[in-house]
């Protein structure tokens, strides 16, 4: 799992825990460790929500400004499933 540039401070620091994906299936699992920098985020849930569900309160837990800003980034490529990601940092790791 890969996140903007802007993000990965936030995510190390541990104040963005969640993600919004839009993608044709999931491309990670519950429990799997995904490579950020020095560490890895493991996941800790994936839920399938409707575009509906992505909320304001929902794009800003994700590190974003507002759902449009939410919605510019994770709408890349031919997916058209909401998942939401739940996850943690691990720092250190490798």
């Amino acid at each position: 799992m890969t996140f903007t540039k802007r993000l990965r401070e936030g995510v190390r620091r541990g104040f963005i825990t969640s993600s919004i994906r839009i993608w044709r299936r999931p491309k990670v699992k519950i429990g799997g460790r995904y490579r950020v920098d020095e560490g890895e985020i493991v996941v800790d849930s994936i839920e399938q929500i409707s575009f509906r569900e992505i909320t304001q309160e929902l794009a800003i837990e994700s590190g974003f400004e507002n759902r449009a800003d939410l919605l510019a980034v994770a709408k890349h490529g031919a997916g058209d499933n909401v998942y939401l990601i739940r996850f943690h940092y691990a720092a250190g790791i490798g």
